[in-house]
Parts: C-alpha cells; structure tokens; sequence
C-alpha cells in the first residue's frame, strides 16, 4: 500500500555515468533538470497541473532523489537497503476532484524504464477526495513485493486481465489490481475499474474520485537504483 500523498502530508545523487553503467541508459541527471531533491517531502508542481512528489514514507528507507523536467519526464534514484517493508512512493499526481458518476471518461497513459533487481512494483494509486478507499493497480513488479489482503479472482477491465485483491490497512480500503502480464508501458482506462468496484462487487458509493498517483513503490534498491517516466498522462472529461 502506497501512503496517501497529501501535498503537505505522505545521500547525493549517483553521477549520471555510473548510473547509466548500472542500468543500461542515460539517466537525466538531477542538476541537468528543472528541479530536484532528496527531501523526504520534496514537492514540484509542473505547468500543466501535475504535482511531483519524493515521498520517502517508510520505515529504515535510505537515500533517494527525485527530478523532472515536467510531468512526463521524470525520475528517480533510490537506495534503499535490502529489508522487508516499503520504504517510498515517489510519485506524479493528478487531482480529478469529481464524483464518480459525473465522470465520462478517465483514462492514463505511461512509458517507465525500470531496474531488473530490487524489489518495487510501478503502480497507480487512486484515492477518493476523503481518502477512504484506496485503488492500487500495479502494471509492472519485480522482486519480494505483494498486494494487502486477500484474492478475489481475476477479472478484465480497461484494456488489460487483472488480478485483484481487497483489504484494510487500518486507516482505509485497499482495492488492489495486478496485471497478469507485466507491462512497461501502456494505456489504461481506469473508468471501467472504478466502476465495477461500485456497480459488481458494491465495495463503495459514488465516491468523488481525488487523487489519480502514478508512480514507483519501492520495498528495496540496495547499491542504487534508477526508475525513469519517460512519458506519463492523465485524461477525464
């Protein structure tokens, strides 16, 4: 479960040569950017309405900085230790801030690079405007990582077959849905997922969708790792 991100809520950069020896790429790096930080809150918010945030939330996280160009090239390097528990959700955000039935349409797009060590999972996590529920729909993962709760069996929405389970951290409900074949990059129309929630299973009401989260969960990334958005949107009408 990714922490909710609330924009005043949820050790130096590698150089960028080493990084692209480590990962197979030309990582932008962090003073080439228009913006970067290794603060554990860091926020940037891009032109067009997007809020980039380093969310370093978990326990025993190590280091970790973010850049970005704008809402749709950014990155960022982790180095978090080779423990159990998820240590950060570096994110983009998009506040939709309308009820679920007076939506039309709301659908993403995503392009990431991403290491093949570690363990993390490249995710959206959705919220409602009072985060009460949260949905998690995981498009890529590698390594010791799993959803909370438990299996509800397998369904196809938005383009893509999922794997979904339900469960509760305590402080909201947590919808999960897994690809049951990892993707780089894609299109999903989230929509038909948010409302099969409410209309099949009657998990929630006509919730007023919040924050729409696209980012990189991260349980571990020992010696450094790089996670790079090559291109990222969010449509609603």
């Amino acid at each position: 479960m990714a922490r909710r991100t609330r924009t005043l809520s949820r050790f130096a950069l590698a150089p960028a040569a080493a990084l692209a020896a480590l990962i197979g790429f030309a990582a932008a790096p962090a003073q080439a950017a228009a913006w970067s930080s290794s603060d554990q809150w860091g926020t940037y918010d891009t032109s067009d309405g997007y809020t980039l945030y380093n969310n370093i939330w978990g326990s025993g996280a190590g280091s970790q900085s973010i850049w970005a160009n704008s809402s749709s090239d950014w990155g960022v390097w982790a180095d978090h230790p080779d423990t159990g528990g998820i240590k950060s959700y570096p994110n983009a955000k998009k506040v939709v801030n309308k009820p679920l039935t007076s939506l039309s349409s709301l659908t993403s797009t995503y392009n990431v690079t991403v290491p093949s060590s570690g363990a993390y999972n490249t995710s959206y996590d959705i919220w409602d405007s009072d985060y009460d529920y949260e949905v998690m729909l995981w498009v890529n993962h590698t390594g010791a990582v799993g959803p909370l709760g438990s299996a509800q069996g397998t369904v196809t929405l938005g383009g893509h077959t999922w794997t979904v389970y339900k469960g509760d951290n305590g402080s909201n409900e947590v919808f999960s849905f897994l690809r049951t074949s990892d993707s780089a990059s894609g299109t999903v129309d989230i929509l038909p997922i948010l409302k099969w929630i409410k209309d099949t299973k009657g998990w929630w009401g006509n919730e007023t969708i919040g924050d729409v989260q696209f980012g990189y969960e991260i349980t571990s990334s020992a010696g450094g790792l790089d996670f790079r958005t090559n291109s990222f949107g969010v449509s609603f009408g």
